[in-house]
């Protein structure tokens, strides 16, 4: 457990909106993650403390931050505008709180395609990759590759970590996804998580192993994006 106590931080989004941030940035950091929640937990969810805690503990900072609907404490995500708006102001910080370190960006399920949909429309300044924790491909239950239409755009390296029963993106349905936006896209199956990365107990798995290979996985990838 890493002993770095997290900076509180407030972003300005626009004129209209301020959130709540949270940098952990362990001594000698390599880089830092700029981290999105998903769309029904905040930045403090437990998934998010452990991700930040463990790539603490590998040298790598986090930059952990609330989207306006969260602040609120809506339960109806912001317009995508809004969020690619936030997005962006997560990373003008992480680069002025974390200058000279490598910025890669992403996130948990929402906030990681909100992440990819604002890197298509326009490149995220300083952003060397994107990885995403539980990518939602589809609605549960409907299968279908709409919501990576706009990942060819995007071209800068990704990572999509996933469960093998995550019922938002279909193995057969993603896989090929992945493959068709060339080399710089890797897919990292987790087998027999689902969408929160929980393992049935049947499997010989716990949870614990499941999040230990999450947060090792997207480390590793990190350190070789950032060189």
């Amino acid at each position: 457990m890493s002993a770095v106590s997290p900076q509180k931080l407030k972003l300005s989004v626009g004129s209209a909106n301020s959130v709540s941030a949270l940098l952990l940035r362990p001594l000698a950091a390599r880089a830092c993650f700029i981290f999105a929640h998903g769309a029904g937990a905040g930045m403090t969810h437990e998934f998010m403390e452990t991700v930040a805690t463990g790539l603490c503990d590998r040298g790598i900072a986090t930059l952990r931050y609330q989207f306006p609907y969260m602040e609120k404490a809506s339960r109806r995500p912001d317009a995508p505008a809004t969020a690619h708006a936030t997005v962006r102001a997560a990373v003008e910080e992480a680069a002025r709180c974390c200058s000279g370190l490598c910025l890669i960006a992403g996130g948990k399920s929402f906030g990681g395609r909100m992440t990819s949909q604002a890197q298509a429309v326009a490149p995220l300044a300083g952003v060397r990759g994107l990885a995403f924790l539980g990518f939602p491909l589809h609605p549960a239950g409907k299968p279908s590759n709409e919501r990576a239409k706009h990942l060819s755009d995007v071209h800068v390296p990704m990572l999509f970590v996933q469960g093998t029963r995550d019922k938002l993106a279909e193995p057969q349905l993603l896989e090929p996804v992945v493959k068709g936006l060339g080399t710089s896209a890797s897919l990292h199956l987790v087998q027999g998580a689902d969408h929160s990365f929980h393992v049935l107990t049947r499997s010989g798995r716990n949870d614990r192993d499941a999040m230990s290979e999450v947060v090792g996985t997207l480390s590793a990838w990190i350190d070789a994006t950032a060189g």
